[in-house]
């Protein structure tokens, strides 16, 4: 497993990408779906983010989220293997933890993630914090239960169960059941076709 990328590491290589590419603060807090105030505040590592956040930069910065997070472009092309309890390490949003299964492969249509969301009680009376990014996204639930949130509908999943979205629309889960929940979440990229 590969250590988690320190975040005063990455928001640097984001303010130096947006800095060489001539990207406003405006810009980018447009890209990102933030106020100004709040984007700078994340620019600068003052206020944590998501992964959604990382995903948007990178896109606006046009390189993959790996190189944001690690400082290396990915360079596999043919294959790349990632043994069990392996892969990146990316630890965002209120305990969620993503291990990113296939950090190093290159010109990627999918992000391979698997997620342990943690059992917060403060979560399970509060409405579902919701995510936007472009593309489509799947969610198969391998372990633990969870509620996820597609703008008004609300689910309860459990092992076994999947579901596929456009993530253009307010998403989000918690884990539920009193325990955490780990679930397979393959991001598509916008556009992705294979050929």
């Amino acid at each position: 497993m590969q250590q988690e990328p320190q975040i005063q590491e990455v928001v640097t290589r984001i303010r130096s990408l947006r800095e060489d590419s001539d990207i406003s603060l405006e810009q980018m807090a447009e890209a990102t779906g933030r106020s100004v105030e709040e984007y700078k505040a994340q620019e600068s590592g003052e206020q944590d983010f998501s992964f959604t956040f990382l995903y948007k930069c990178a896109t606006t910065l046009g390189v993959d989220v790996i190189e944001l997070l690690t400082g290396e472009a990915p360079n596999l092309t043919g294959y790349e293997l990632t043994n069990k309890g392996e892969g990146l390490v990316i630890k965002r949003r209120a305990g969620f933890e993503y291990l990113h299964k296939a950090p190093f492969f290159r010109n990627k249509l999918a992000e391979p993630f698997v997620v342990t969301a943690p059992f917060l009680p403060e979560e399970q009376d509060k409405p579902i914090h919701l995510s936007y990014h472009e593309g489509q996204e799947l969610d198969f639930v391998i372990q633990g239960k969870m509620l996820f949130a597609y703008e008004d509908h609300v689910e309860e999943l459990e092992a076994g169960d999947l579901v596929y979205y456009n993530s253009n629309r307010g998403h989000g889960m918690i884990a539920t059941g009193g325990e955490e929940c780990v679930f397979l979440a393959i991001v598509l990229k916008p556009g992705s076709q294979i050929s």
